[in-house]
């Protein structure tokens, strides 16, 4: 720390003279570091894999306590499974259990998983929270730790395909507000995320295309590799073929979480606005909040990067072929590319309230070829129309093929 000093020094009876304006100032830097990991752990609730016991703090022989704050439809699962897990290891759990939907994201359930913590008379170092669940949970309990004594430990145990692959590997935390998603959030990183490809066993086949928009996201902005992975694959990737994780299936995670992370890990703090990651996360969020019956994220992102894909196309980014090659991967894995909510007057609005998330840019990135990124600042509405106007176009030149071919 530096500053400017007194003009004198004071005697005991003195008073000391202030100088002259600007008058005193300090400068305070400081650097806070961020260390935390993300490992792939087959068997986690096996008694003798000792994984999560030891990021808990327990395995030493002795009892210890964590909070365990858990999706309903998890707990419903796996109860029974983690209580013998942990009485195996001779760890105490408090219990809470919130529900799992976008309509639960809001501050009053992060309120009552800090009123946990209060109730379990938590350490503010020694002990942890232990997030189990999708994506939303994972959000919650990350915004609810990083509030709490204005901070406590937490360990991430993803349970869906979104979460092992994006929402719970990174440091943003976050709840929705008002029509917004996520506009109240933080930046906190957990201890350890541990991701055991055996839970997507139980996840439904909607849940696992909703992972898979995020992969192919991924593919389509950083990892051509990854993509033609996936056209190889369209079709064979099941829960169960997740939850057995061979080779090709492995190498598809893999490759989507050591990407994301590749993007992040330089950037944690978004100082750089321009994210390849944010790839459609521009329009998404005000479609996801207000579809009827509602979308799960990675529908409204899917239908975000058909836009996307129509506007690098129209703009001579990408070639007709690999639009086409796109567009066909999401339909393949049963994701949408339009929806009747996307008109021009919503693609305006998202794309307004993008730019004050921006810092003032639309900073849209738009795919440059399949595996990399451009972005755009200079969007029109008159572009916007064009896009939805080619995906209704495509939609409908592929609906009549279909048709053609079931004759």
């Amino acid at each position: 720390m530096s500053g400017t000093a007194l003009s004198r020094p004071a005697g005991p009876d003195q008073v000391a003279d202030l100088p002259k304006p600007p008058g005193l100032h300090w400068n305070v830097r400081a650097k806070q570091p961020v260390a935390y990991s993300v490992s792939m752990v087959r068997g986690l609730l096996e008694p003798e894999n000792p994984t999560l016991a030891h990021a808990c703090g327990g395995g030493r022989g002795r009892p210890f306590r964590s909070l365990l704050v858990i999706d309903a439809a998890v707990d419903a699962l796996y109860r029974e499974r983690f209580e013998t897990y942990f009485a195996h290891w001779q760890i105490e759990v408090t219990w809470q259990v919130v529900r799992g939907d976008e309509d639960a994201k809001y501050l009053e359930q992060a309120i009552r998983v800090t009123e946990a913590m209060s109730r379990m008379g938590i350490l503010r170092r020694a002990e942890k929270v232990i997030a189990v669940g999708g994506g939303v949970v994972l959000d919650i309990v990350g915004f609810a730790a990083s509030m709490y004594r204005r901070g406590v430990p937490y360990i991430r145990v993803p349970t869906t395909l979104i979460g092992q692959i994006d929402a719970g590997i990174g440091v943003k935390t976050g709840i929705n507000y008002g029509h917004h998603k996520n506009r109240l959030g933080s930046y906190f990183a957990p201890e350890l995320a541990l991701i055991d490809p055996e839970f997507l066993r139980t996840i439904d086949a909607r849940h696992v295309a909703n992972g898979m928009a995020e992969i192919i996201k991924m593919a389509l902005v950083k990892d051509a590799a990854l993509f033609g992975l996936l056209e190889a694959t369209v079709g064979t990737i099941t829960s169960d073929t997740l939850a057995g994780c061979g080779s090709a299936v492995s190498e598809v995670l893999s490759r989507a979480i050591s990407g994301m992370l590749d993007e992040l890990e330089p950037n944690l703090w978004e100082q750089i606005l321009e994210r390849s990651v944010d790839y459609g996360h521009t329009f998404s969020p005000s479609l996801e909040l207000r579809a009827d019956p509602p979308l799960l994220h990675g529908e409204a992102v899917a239908v975000d990067m058909a836009i996307c894909l129509a506007l690098a196309h129209l703009r001579g980014h990408l070639s007709e072929e690999d639009t086409d090659r796109a567009l066909k991967l999401m339909q393949g894995f049963d994701l949408p590319i339009a929806h009747p909510i996307f008109t021009r007057e919503l693609l305006e609005e998202a794309l307004e309230d993008a730019v004050k998330h921006r810092d003032g840019l639309q900073r849209v990135p738009l795919t440059q070829g399949i595996g990399s990124v451009v972005f755009a600042n200079d969007l029109t509405s008159e572009e916007l129309g064009r896009a939805l106007d080619f995906i209704a176009g495509w939609q409908a030149a592929r609906d009549g093929a279909l048709a053609d071919a079931a004759i």
